[in-house]
């Protein structure tokens, strides 16, 4: 019977963190964030954290601020974090 509860209370604490999670990538960037945003830093973090490039999103969540977002310092801090943060099957 413990092993069943102890089951299930990791696959709640499991829920909860994605759902913990999921709302944080819905808020967006707030105006501050895109308005001192260090787009290379933005895209290397992206890298180091194994994502596709979300530039687009960005673009989005910023121009609702009257931000733009620039693409390309984005994308050579992506490129840059992709080569020093390889994936590695170890």
């Amino acid at each position: 019977m413990s092993s069943t509860v102890g089951r299930l209370s990791l696959r709640t604490s499991a829920l909860l963190a994605l759902l913990a999670l999921a709302g944080c990538a819905t808020g967006g960037m707030t105006s501050a964030e895109c308005s001192s945003a260090n787009w290379y830093d933005v895209g290397y973090r992206d890298a180091r954290y194994k994502m596709q490039s979300r530039v687009d999103q960005y673009a989005d969540q910023c121009g609702r601020h009257g931000v733009s977002v620039d693409a390309a310092r984005y994308e050579q801090g992506l490129r840059e974090g992709r080569y020093d943060f390889p994936d590695r099957m170890t």
